[in-house]
């Protein structure tokens, strides 16, 4: 039977739905914190939810929010959890006990979940119940704080009151109460949440163990980037891009924490001789440097998730000739701890191109976001079928066979990257004035080469820009034209030339299923 209440007290119950669950949540990161980051129970739905995403919603994402996908998302079920915790104290306080159930519900909804993930551990469900179980109970301790002083308002109100006299009716001492102690739970959760942040991360024996580790000397050295290679343009993007500006797009909302000691790779499948690859026997092998351009395939025309780096790492082939792959065989299918997956076509992976398992990025251990401490790095191909961070397990396989994580969400299974180039100077909102100055950008063509670029001026002839010089064919090079600016509103595009004479293609496609096309356009007004 429903509890007799007040008009005023529906937004108590929301206070209570709130600041218990608040509670309950803060009890359950920090939980996760201690056993498993990666069991939180914010990670364990955003991981459900990025999996279950379809690719237009995961494209829409990266298109609003780029690189902080992730945290809007974070936000995203923060917010949407708040309201259905609001809801949750208005239930309880309309039908005692129900309330408290829908947020003992959500916990067990957050344990299955966590415990159905790939790197699930076996107390993966622990937060989530922690979480649930602490809200519930919180919550029905709050409405019982507050339900005393509603009833007894009821019982003894007068049959007929003014709206505004239930308006300016002051708090019962119970009320207050109630207050302080919805404030104290919300305030503790805000906390245990803060303390469950700091042991996870400052805390993380990974993180001293990344700092203290020292690679071994390469093998093979890369080339000292010549100087020509930078045009020193300010707002050029710099031609080695640093790893704190490097671009990050992959499923993991938690970034895994892996000690080396505990890391390994296997290597198996459709081979002859499959075996384990540890962290101590691949720094034993002769490491090699290359520098190499990264692309992801959700990068739009013209846009920024794109980066290039020195990478140290150990040729793929040479794994894979020791695995010895059977002659029908096609496909290379990389696991990542979190579960995620890619399909990397064979010859991608025993061709001459620099295909590597990489352990470090521009003279450092790789960080933590960038998949410490091994990831992939192939040449050539979108980062969605190629560059596997947190790698664990290389299958040789066949496409007919095993489906990829993107592949099974409508895209491309290969991914070999377009041709495409990119104005970054001048910039639309940098209040360009008339006279001389110099439009520049970056192309490239991973594992073909760039031969050249031209820029158009307001449907004028094609201008053919001066290069940089490339660094090799596996990266992005600068460009520049110079430009003598007037006064008014103008329209700059740019077109790459590849190696082997390919012309970029002016057809306008979106990223989906194997990457925009295009040329880049730049809209902008000079002033006198």
């Amino acid at each position: 039977m429903a509890h007799p209440v007040d008009r005023t007290a529906p937004a108590f119950g929301w206070a209570a739905g709130v600041g218990a669950v608040i509670f309950g949540a803060g009890l359950g990161e920090l939980t996760a914190a201690v056993i498993a980051p990666s069991s939180s129970p914010v990670a364990a739905i955003g991981a459900a939810l990025i999996d279950a995403a379809p690719s237009w919603a995961k494209d829409a994402a990266i298109a609003l929010f780029g690189t902080a996908d992730k945290i809007a998302l974070i936000a995203g079920i923060a917010l949407v959890g708040l309201v259905l915790a609001a809801f949750a104290g208005w239930l309880e306080l309309r039908r005692p006990r129900w309330g408290a159930a829908v947020v003992a519900a959500f916990g067990v909804v957050g344990a299955v979940v966590a415990m159905l993930r790939p790197d699930a551990g076996g107390m993966a469900w622990l937060p989530s119940i922690v979480a649930g179980g602490v809200g519930a109970l919180t919550l029905w301790f709050l409405v019982r704080r507050l339900r005393p002083a509603a009833d007894a308002s009821t019982s003894a109100a007068p049959a007929i009151q003014s709206d505004r006299a239930a308006d300016d009716e002051p708090l019962s001492p119970d009320r207050r109460r109630f207050f302080a102690w919805t404030g104290a739970a919300a305030v503790a959760g805000v906390l245990a949440i803060a303390a469950g942040s700091v042991r996870s991360s400052g805390a993380a024996a990974v993180t001293a163990v990344r700092r203290a580790l020292r690679l071994p000397t390469p093998a093979g050295a890369a080339a000292p980037i010549p100087a020509s290679a930078e045009l020193r343009i300010p707002g050029l993007a710099r031609v080695i891009t640093p790893n704190d500006s490097f671009y990050r797009i992959d499923t993991a909302l938690i970034i895994p924490e892996i000690d080396p000691a505990d890391w390994s790779l296997r290597v198996h499948g459709m081979v002859e001789n499959e075996f384990t690859l540890t962290w101590d026997e691949l720094l034993a092998l002769p490491l090699e440097e290359s520098v190499t351009t990264l692309a992801c395939v959700s990068n739009p025309v013209g846009g920024e998730l794109i980066g290039n780096a020195l990478w140290l790492g150990y040729p793929i082939r040479e794994l894979l000739a020791r695995a010895k792959p059977v002659s029908d065989a096609d496909m290379v299918l990389s696991t990542s701890r979190d579960g995620f997956t890619a399909s990397t076509p064979i010859e991608a992976l025993t061709d001459d191109r620099n295909a590597i398992l990489a352990v470090g990025m521009n003279g450092e251990p790789l960080p933590l976001q960038h998949g410490f401490p091994v990831r992939m790095v192939v040449p050539g191909l979108y980062g969605y079928v190629s560059a596997t961070k947190w790698v664990t397990s290389l299958e040789v396989t066949r496409f007919d066979q095993v489906k990829a994580y993107w592949s099974t969400r409508g895209w491309s299974e290969r991914g070999p990257i377009k041709l495409q180039s990119r104005i970054d100077v001048p910039r639309r909102a940098q209040g360009l004035k008339a006279g001389e100055t110099v439009i520049a950008g970056v192309a490239w063509h991973q594992h073909v080469g760039v031969s050249g670029v031209e820029v158009q001026i307001d449907e004028g002839e094609w201008r053919p820009a001066t290069l940089a010089t490339a660094i090799s064919e596996d990266t992005w090079v600068q460009w520049s034209v110079p430009w003598v600016a007037t006064e008014g509103d103008h329209l700059i595009r740019c077109r790459a030339i590849s190696a082997d004479g390919e012309v970029q293609t002016s057809d306008t496609a979106g990223v989906a299923p194997d990457g925009a096309t295009g040329w880049h356009e730049r809209f902008l007004t000079v002033f006198a």
